[in-house]
């Protein structure tokens, strides 16, 4: 299963408001990660890209939700 699914189907039970947590706990957990990758280099740069890919899911699974 790919990382993609496997974050979709972890989605599935969360309501608007864990949504709405989650997104906000993971901005600041991705403000922390560009702060260190600023100070020192971090061991797995891409792990930005991935967090910030996942907070746009996570953004868009949350549009679709206030639609319906």
């Amino acid at each position: 299963m790919s990382k993609k699914a496997e974050f979709k189907s972890s989605l599935n039970g969360l309501n608007e408001l864990d949504l709405k947590s989650r997104i906000n706990e993971d901005e600041l957990r991705l403000k922390k990660l560009k702060f260190a990758h600023a100070t020192s280099p971090l061991e797995n740069p891409m792990s930005i890209k991935s967090l910030r890919r996942d907070i746009a899911r996570l953004k868009t699974d949350l549009k679709k939700k206030a639609k319906s």
